[in-house]
C-alpha cells in the first residue's frame, strides 16, 4: 500500500476553543479508518477538514498523490435529490428496497441508505462517512458491511456502533483530550491496547511518584544538615571560623546535591492516568394515575398508494415499557407522528389519552433553533434553577463554554443530547423516542439504557439496536407483514398466525371493552372492582398466549 495523505501537525481551533492539535498521522491506500471519541470531541469536524471544507488553523495536510477524489456521505442533511442517478447507485438501491420517490417522504433510514448508495457508487479514491449505521435496521446493516469488506477504495467514517467497527475498519483514530491516536487494528483491539497503557502508565507514574517521594525526602533531609550546620556554627566560641567554613563547606555540598536532585525530579513527567469520560442523568414521570394511554382500532396507512400497515388492534397502557421494531420503511416512525398528530389515519381509529404528559424525541436534528444557545433555550429566571440546569449540561459531557454558543455549532450528538434535556427538566409522564441512540457516543447510550430501565412512566421506543431494547423495554409492537401486532413476552421471533388467533382476537376485544368501561367509572363505583379484576384475568390470559 502507498501514502493518499499526511497529517502533519493539524490544529483545529474554532471561536478560541481548541478541537484538536498535534495530529500527525497518515492515509494510506486501502485503508478502512474508524473515528472514534466522545460527543463534540471533533469526529465530524475532522472528516470536514479532510474533505477540504475549511482550512486547519496550524499545520498542514500533504496529498502524496495527484489530483486525490473525495468524496463524503454527511451525518444528516435536511435536502436530497435522486436526479442524475447513475446505473451503479440505482442497482445498490434496488437492493436496499430504496423506493425512488420524494426524499422527504421516505425514513429515516431509507435516506440514510440512498446517500450510501450515491457515496458508494462513486469512483473515488477516499470516501468519507459520517455515522453510516444510523436508521439502519439489521440486514442494511450486514448489506452495508459487505459493501465496505468489498470496496475497492479508502474509506474514513465516524461510527459509534462497536460491532460495525469490529466488522469493517483496519485502523482506528481516537480524538481523546484534544489528541488523536492512530491504532492499526479493530475497535475491540484498541481498547485492549489503551487498556494495556492505561495500566502501565498507572504503574509508571505509582512509581514516579515513590522516587518523587524518596528525593524530597533526601532534599529535606539535607537542608536541615544544612540549617543544623549553620546554627552551630554560631554557637561555638572558639575556634568560630574554623565552624563558619565547615558550615559552608556542608552548605556547598547540600546546594550541589540538591540540584543533581531537582534535576531528576524534572525528568518525572509521567502524568496521572485521566478518569474514564462519564456522562450522568435521570428521567422521572409525575407518576400519571390511569389504565390506557393509547387504544388502536383496525388502524390502517397508506401513503401514495402504499400500504404501509393495516387491520392493527392493540392497547397500550400508562407504565408500559414498548418497544417500536421492525425493517426500514414498514411505517414506524408514521405511527409515532401519528400519536403526536402529525400524521393522518387512513382508516380506523387511534385514541390518545387527553391528559398524557408527551415527551416526544423525534429522529431529526434540525428541529431544535440552530440560531440559538442553551442560556436562551433553557430560560431560567431564578439563579437557582439555571445553576440545575447548568449543572446537568455539566453532567451531560457539555462544556461549560457551550452555556453561551449557538446549538447550530454542536455536533449531531450535543443537539440529541440538548433534546433529552428538555425532557429530563419536564418529567414527562410519557416518553416516545424515535431512534434515540443516533449521535450518542459510548457513554451516553450506557447512561440512557441505565435511565430508562429505572424510568417510572410510559415508553415507546425506536431503535435497531437489540441489546438496549432488551435493558430498556419488555412489551413489543411489531411492524411486519403490513400490520402491527403486540407481544408481551420477551421473545424475539415474529408473531405467526396459529390456532389460537381467533381466541387471542377474542380475548384482546374483551379487554379493551373492558378498558372502556373502567375509564368512565370511579374506583367508588360498584362495577369497579369486577372490571378491574376481569382485566388482570384476561391480561394474564393474553400473556399465556404468546
Amino acid at each position: 500500500m502507498f501514502e493518499l495523505m499526511q497529517l502533519q501537525n493539524i490544529k483545529v481551533e474554532i471561536q478560541n476553543h481548541i478541537i484538536f492539535e498535534k495530529i500527525n498521522t497518515n492515509v494510506q491506500q486501502g485503508d478502512i479508518i474508524g473515528i472514534i471519541g466522545e460527543n463534540g470531541a471533533g469526529k465530524s469536524t475532522l472528516l470536514h477538514l479532510l474533505n477540504g471544507d475549511f482550512p486547519p488553523t496550524g499545520g498542514h495536510i500533504k496529498h502524496l498523490q495527484d489530483e486525490i477524489l473525495i468524496t463524503m456521505v454527511e451525518q444528516e442533511t435536511e435536502s436530497y435529490s435522486f436526479d442524475e442517478v447513475t446505473p451503479q447507485e440505482e442497482a445498490l438501491l434496488r437492493k436496499w428496497n430504496v423506493p425512488i420517490r420524494d426524499f422527504s417522504n421516505l425514513s429515516g433510514g431509507e435516506r440514510l441508505k440512498a446517500r450510501l448508495a450515491k457515496g458508494l457508487a462513486k469512483n473515488t479514491d477516499i470516501l468519507l462517512v459520517d455515522e453510516p449505521t444510523n436508521h439502519l435496521d439489521e440486514r442494511s446493516t450486514d448489506f452495508l458491511i459487505s459493501q465496505i469488506n468489498s470496496y475497492k477504495g479508502t474509506i474514513i467514517l465516524v461510527s459509534h456502533d462497536r460491532y460495525f467497527l469490529d466488522k469493517v475498519v483496519t485502523k482506528i483514530w481516537s480524538i481523546e483530550n484534544q489528541k488523536l491516536i492512530s491504532h492499526s487494528g479493530n475497535y475491540t483491539s484498541y481498547i485492549k491496547f489503551r487498556e494495556k497503557e492505561r495500566l502501565t502508565q498507572q504503574r509508571e507514574y505509582e512509581k514516579q511518584q515513590k522516587m518523587k517521594e524518596r528525593i524530597e525526602g533526601q532534599i529535606n533531609q539535607l537542608t536541615s544538615w544544612s540549617k543544623s550546620a549553620h546554627a552551630q556554627s554560631t554557637k561555638q566560641e572558639f575556634p568560630k571560623e574554623y565552624y563558619r567554613v565547615k558550615a559552608k563547606r556542608m552548605d556547598a555540598q547540600v546546594k550541589s546535591k540538591q540540584k543533581r536532585l531537582e534535576k531528576e525530579l524534572e525528568k518525572i513527567k509521567v502524568d496521572v492516568p485521566k478518569d474514564e469520560y462519564q456522562v450522568n442523568f435521570t428521567l422521572k414521570s409525575n407518576n400519571r394515575v390511569g389504565k390506557r394511554f393509547l387504544e388502536v382500532k383496525n388502524l390502517e396507512k397508506s401513503f401514495e398508494g402504499h400500504t404501509l400497515f393495516k387491520g392493527a388492534n392493540f392497547t397500550i397502557q400508562h407504565g408500559e415499557k414498548v418497544s417500536v421494531t421492525g425493517p426500514n420503511g414498514s411505517g414506524k416512525t408514521t405511527f409515532l407522528n401519528m400519536i403526536a398528530g402529525k400524521e393522518t389515519v387512513t382508516k380506523g381509529d387511534i385514541w390518545v389519552s387527553p391528559s398524557a404528559n408527551i415527551g416526544y424525541l423525534t429522529q431529526e436534528v434540525f428541529d431544535l433553533p440552530l440560531d440559538q444557545t442553551p442560556e436562551q433555550l433553557f430560560y431560567k429566571e431564578s439563579y437557582v434553577e439555571r445553576g440545575h440546569v447548568r449543572n446537568l449540561m455539566k453532567h451531560l459531557g457539555f462544556l461549560d463554554s457551550q452555556w453561551t454558543e449557538p446549538i447550530g455549532n454542536m455536533s449531531m450528538g450535543e443537539r440529541v443530547k440538548c433534546k433529552l434535556m428538555k425532557y429530563i427538566l419536564e418529567e414527562k409522564d410519557v416518553l416516545i423516542l424515535d431512534e434515540p441512540t443516533n449521535h450518542l457516543d459510548l457513554p451516553s447510550r450506557e447512561q440512557l439504557e441505565e435511565t430508562l430501565e429505572q424510568y417510572n412512566g410510559t415508553l415507546l421506543v425506536v431503535s435497531h439496536d437489540r441489546y438496549f431494547l432488551e435493558r430498556t423495554t419488555n412489551i413489543k409492537l411489531i411492524f411486519s407483514n403490513k400490520t402491527i401486532y403486540k407481544q408481551f413476552n420477551e421473545k424475539e421471533s415474529s408473531p405467526k398466525r396459529d390456532d389460537n388467533d381467533e381466541l387471542r382476537l377474542t380475548l384482546e376485544t374483551e379487554r379493551q371493552e373492558v378498558l372502556g368501561k373502567l375509564s368512565f367509572i370511579t374506583p367508588n363505583n360498584k362495577e369497579y372492582e369486577e372490571l378491574d379484576l376481569r382485566f388482570k384475568d384476561l391480561t394474564k390470559l393474553l400473556k399465556g398466549l404468546q
